[in-house]
């Protein structure tokens, strides 16, 4: 197959189910909501190493917030909802409620047999001085702070969300690799309830099952490593010397479809892009295939 010009794989990314959230977090300015977010999103690029996936979702004009404030919207992906709600209690409260002047928002439906509860395990900070208010059926915490109060919704709603949809890029240079990899990850953000959790959405060290070492789940991708070619089973074709790897992150696997196929429609488009594949196990992971073939017959 070929995709302006560039060869695409005959291939699947494999990707498979994860317990999500949405948290819209706003402040007095956009700058001390991005603030929030880039600290509650730290170090967790991959649950294989990390208490969640999370990224910025996108910022949120003060029409698009509960409080008319500037805000973002953050998506959070963990195994299972005890270890969703244990990651964000924890990133909440060290990087949200520290932060100034933010507050704390569900941004998902709520369904009672699949919430987890936020704001109302935050509240004790306030040490008996915490005060409840139930609004339009939804009950907020306010917890006294140094700048005033921080509010917080108590009940988060949960969905089931497919994680681990991927693309890999394979460039002649790492430059022309890294631009595509940088405009494809441009075109992927801009699908609504998809975040690519890994730094600036970008893999440089992709990853195999397994390793010669005991002790590790996982290892270097030497199958695509450039300087490993002649000493491996390479599948790099000549001239090749960098591959990079996008992940995605999803509330429904349509989001993650339509976030791959942006993707790889911005990623041909830049010279020096040799081919498009994706990472798979076989179909042994996850029940989510998404196949690079039905995404492009599929326009």
């Amino acid at each position: 197959m070929a995709l302006n010009g560039v060869e695409v794989i005959d291939t699947f990314a494999e990707a498979f189910g994860m317990s999500a959230a949405r948290v819209v977090v706003t402040a007095e300015s956009a700058r001390w909501a991005v603030e929030a977010a880039r600290a509650a999103t730290g170090y967790a690029a991959s649950v294989i190493g990390c208490d969640a996936e999370a990224g910025l979702e996108k910022e949120l004009t003060p029409a698009e917030t509960p409080d008319g404030r500037p805000g973002v919207s953050l998506l959070f992906f963990a195994f299972s909802r005890d270890a969703l709600q244990k990651a964000l209690v924890n990133r909440v409260a060290q990087c949200i409620l520290t932060c100034p002047t933010t507050a704390c928002f569900n941004g998902l439906p709520i369904d009672p047999t699949r919430s987890i509860r936020i704001g109302g395990n935050l509240r004790f900070f306030g040490d008996g001085w915490q005060i409840s208010k139930l609004l339009d059926g939804k009950r907020y915490w306010r917890v006294p702070v140094m700048d005033g109060e921080f509010l917080c919704e108590d009940v988060f709603g949960t969905a089931k969300g497919v994680a681990g949809g991927n693309i890999l890029i394979v460039a002649n240079t790492q430059a022309s690799g890294l631009k595509a990899a940088e405009d494809a990850v441009d075109a992927a953000r801009a699908v609504p309830g998809v975040i690519l959790p890994f730094p600036g959405g970008v893999v440089r060290s992709g990853s195999k099952v397994g390793s010669k070492y005991k002790k590790l789940r996982a290892s270097t991708n030497d199958a695509y490593c450039p300087s490993l070619r002649g000493a491996v089973k390479s599948e790099l074709p000549d001239g090749v010397n960098a591959v990079y790897e996008l992940v995605i992150d999803g509330l429904d696997l349509a989001a993650v479809e339509r976030a791959t196929w942006e993707a790889m429609l911005a990623a041909t488009r830049v010279p020096g892009v040799k081919r498009i594949t994706a990472g798979n196990y076989g179909g042994k992971l996850g029940p989510f295939h998404i196949r690079l073939r039905a995404l492009i017959e599929g326009t």
